[in-house]
């Protein structure tokens, strides 16, 4: 055994689609497609308390109807980039788009706790295609700078800001009508994107190769294993056999996973793409990055109507605030990438986050809500559209166009599964203090919240600095 085999297709193929003589529909309909999919991470956050009320689910099994969606999204995200190269991205594209509207139909008429899990695993499945595929279809429709960075951008804040309004509309929804409404909207919204991506989405030059099943089974296996051994901790304590064997098995099973793309012909995940060392600092800065912040949205929403007593649409609204922040922030990245650079951007961003995280920690059970939650809120939201960006660019810098959909893939992997690991990980912390209320619940998880950004920071700190060095050459 050589080495790891480089992924990359020979000499002569392309993958790239060929470039769409309508760019501007081309990102309106890729933003659109992000947007859904990242809004249903977090519309269901202020819908919790009436999810958890309606089909009399604990925390634990709470937290399962959003880690069944996050999981799936993550472990199959890199088969569904791979799938776009083999079979075109325009058709997974709207085969991505047909499962996530169908399972979302499903969500929505769900009848109960285990109907909505397993249709949220469903979907994370459609989102898993959809996600990577929309992300290479970038290139394409911007082959040159400064059109790229400015949709690059675009699509690094779609990424903050969906899941920032998720928690908006998600309470509006369940207080004046129900929160099955967010996901069944998905449907008509499905039905437009399919047809104007059959009319804009131009068809792409299908590669050679295989499907790579060993490490699509292997990644979703071992990521299950460890999310489920973390959260059934929280249940059971860290002594627990069960627990215990689940996160030994996650971790073989994923240090299986490594060897099986090292060996592989046309693996999941070319391990040539962590060769860049901004390119993987990127990764696990963002892995820990999503872990924080969908912790926080799990227990801040419960929080919000648990203990200062808001209803769903005031809890909802509560939210807006941060998300104005967020966009607003978001919206100056690329002036601010010009004068500042995107690593300064990324730590800058990460900064905020973490500071903001621990004062909303320290936020009593009835603070006022002005100046011990909603400026808190904001920084967290500045932070936030600051780094999403910068940070998603990183992850993508040179990398060549074989490799385009591998690399969107794992941008993604580590937004989805930090995402599972951050509310398994808050859940487990705030266990002990189960018996103290939510408010003390909560203060523990954002304690541990604002450690995860600060995890981030340092990442980022050690690796994505490095950007302005010059780019080695990816291994052959």
């Amino acid at each position: 055994m050589s080495g790891p085999p480089s992924g990359a297709e020979p000499p002569g193929t392309e993958s790239a689609e060929r470039a769409s003589p309508h760019p501007g529909a081309l990102l309106a309909i890729i933003l659109a497609s992000y947007f859904i999919i990242v809004l249903d991470l977090s519309i269901v956050f202020t819908g919790l308390a009436s999810i958890r009320a309606e089909f009399e689910l604990d925390t634990v099994g709470l937290s399962w109807v959003q880690n069944a969606y996050t999981l799936m999204f993550g472990g199959l995200l890199l088969l569904g980039a791979r799938a776009g190269d083999l079979l075109g991205r325009r058709r997974m594209f709207i085969v991505g788009i047909i499962v996530f509207a169908g399972s979302s139909l499903a969500i929505g008429l769900a009848p109960s706790g285990e109907w909505m899990i397993a249709a949220r695993a469903v979907q994370g499945a459609g989102a898993a295609v959809v996600a990577p595929t929309a992300l290479a279809l970038l290139p394409a429709g911007f082959p040159r700078e400064p059109g790229r960075t400015r949709a690059v951008a675009a699509y690094g804040s779609v990424a903050g800001l969906g899941a920032a309004f998720g928690l908006v509309l998600g309470g509006v929804l369940a207080g004046l009508a129900s929160w099955r409404v967010g996901f069944i909207m998905n449907v008509p919204i499905g039905i437009v994107l399919i047809i104007a991506g059959m009319r804009v989405i131009a068809p792409s030059r299908r590669v050679p190769g295989s499907f790579d099943i060993a490490g699509a089974i292997t990644s979703t296996a071992g990521m299950t294993a460890l999310v489920y051994g973390i959260t059934r901790s929280a249940d059971s304590g860290w002594g627990d056999p069960v627990a215990v064997a689940a996160l030994a098995t996650g971790a073989v099973v994923l240090g299986l996973f490594l060897v099986v793309e090292w060996r592989a012909r046309s693996p999941i995940l070319p391990l040539r793409l962590f060769a860049d060392r901004v390119r993987s600092g990127a990764f696990v800065a963002r892995l820990f990055m999503n872990g924080s912040m969908l912790g926080y949205f799990f227990f801040m929403s419960q929080y919000l109507q648990g203990a200062l007593g808001f209803s769903p649409v005031i809890a909802g609204l509560a939210f807006l605030p941060m998300s104005l922040l967020q966009f607003g922030s978001s919206a100056l990245v690329p002036r601010l990438t010009r004068r500042f650079g995107g690593p300064r951007l990324v730590v800058a961003g990460l900064v905020v986050t973490a500071a903001a995280q621990f004062w909303l920690s320290r936020a009593g059970e009835a603070p006022d809500y002005w100046s011990g939650i909603a400026v808190p809120m904001m920084l967290l939201g500045f932070g936030q559209g600051l780094a999403f960006a910068p940070m998603t660019a990183a992850g993508l810098r040179a990398v060549d166009p074989p490799l385009a959909g591998a690399a969107s893939g794992l941008v993604n992997v580590a937004h989805q599964v930090g995402g599972a690991l951050g509310v398994s990980v808050l859940v487990a912390v705030a266990a002990p203090f189960a018996d103290s209320g939510i408010a003390v619940q909560t203060g523990a998880a954002l304690a541990a919240s604002s450690v995860l950004a600060t995890v981030a920071l340092a990442v980022s700190l050690a690796f994505i600095v490095s950007w302005r060095r010059p780019t080695p050459p990816l291994p052959r």
